[in-house]
């Protein structure tokens, strides 16, 4: 991205210290990156060490300022403790938390095993609940203002076939969300959420769209036929919004979850509905496509 990407003033988030989960990839690095192109100290976490860290130095890189990659896996609460005491040692107390970090993949219901139902829950739910409570005790502790932002997806309003282990777990960060917007709001503390629609990126389609890299590339095809648009999201629109939501100049906005789609959800509901009508040899091959690509990651993570 660029500053013209930006919608707002440079330096609009100097002084503010930004945890992104799963922000080594994907919509996190891109959202680390608009934070950082406006002045804002940014702390990226995920599992993969060397992929944070490569993250890390292309940001910097390109845009100057501080990016801290901080590996930790978001499953294990005593690791997300250890993850917020380095990013409180390193500078005092985060101003803002993105919970980015996800799993997802397409899967028949009945063909879920309890361990994949485990891989996307416990990174989703229970892992964004507990770097929220994390950070959040902090706050309270040390009567800080605080804001937290939420990355769900369209599915909580309207239910996710072939995704539901993403769509119960999305679901309950919406209610987490409105909760603790009331709960915690006396406290200066205020969560909102961010409900994007497609925004193709190369870890979510492998296992969201398998054997089909439209929208993927220099060579992008950014149409999309059945949104009212015509076209996916772009990555600057991501940016600006989740700014907007972390900015202190948008303190009386709290317990809000904000559809990002181009309308898609409103004119026919979106996610993988069509897919019931896939065959056998359809399901089997998109599992094998879908394993591949978690070989590939595991791979990553052993690098």
């Amino acid at each position: 991205m660029t500053p013209d990407d930006m919608m707002f003033k440079p330096d609009a988030m100097k002084g503010q210290r930004i945890l992104v989960t799963g922000g080594g990839t994907g919509l996190g690095k891109v959202m680390a990156e608009g934070l950082l192109m406006l002045g804002a100290e940014v702390y990226i976490c995920g599992r993969r060490g060397g992929v944070l860290e490569e993250a890390a130095k292309d940001l910097m890189d390109a845009h100057g300022g501080k990016v801290v990659p901080v590996a930790c896996d978001i499953r294990v609460p005593e690791a997300i403790h250890e993850m917020v005491d380095k990013c409180w040692a390193d500078g005092g107390a985060l101003t803002g938390l993105i919970n980015n970090a996800a799993g997802n993949f397409i899967s028949r219901t009945e063909d879920l095993s309890p361990r994949g139902f485990d891989a996307i829950t416990n990174i989703v739910f229970r892992g964004s609940f507990f770097v929220s409570q994390e950070v959040g005790k902090r706050w309270i502790a040390e009567k800080k203002k605080g804001s937290v932002v939420s990355i769900l997806t369209t599915w909580i309003w309207h239910g996710g076939p072939f995704t539901v282990p993403s769509a119960m777990s999305k679901a309950g960060l919406n209610v987490m969300t409105q909760s603790l917007a009331v709960e915690w709001a006396p406290k200066g503390i205020r969560f909102n959420a961010i409900a994007p629609g497609p925004f193709p990126t190369e870890g979510a389609w492998a296992r969201l769209n398998p054997g089909n890299r439209r929208g993927l590339g220099d060579t992008a095809d950014e149409s999309s036929p059945s949104n009212p648009m015509g076209r996916v999201g772009r990555m600057p629109e991501l940016a600006n919004l989740a700014v907007y939501l972390l900015h202190p100049l948008s303190e009386y906005v709290n317990g809000q979850t904000i559809a990002i789609d181009g309308g898609a959800w409103l004119a026919g509901g979106g996610g993988f509905s069509a897919l019931r009508d896939w065959t056998d040899e359809q399901w089997e091959q998109a599992r094998s496509q879908i394993r591949g690509a978690n070989e590939k990651d595991r791979a990553q993570r052993t690098v």
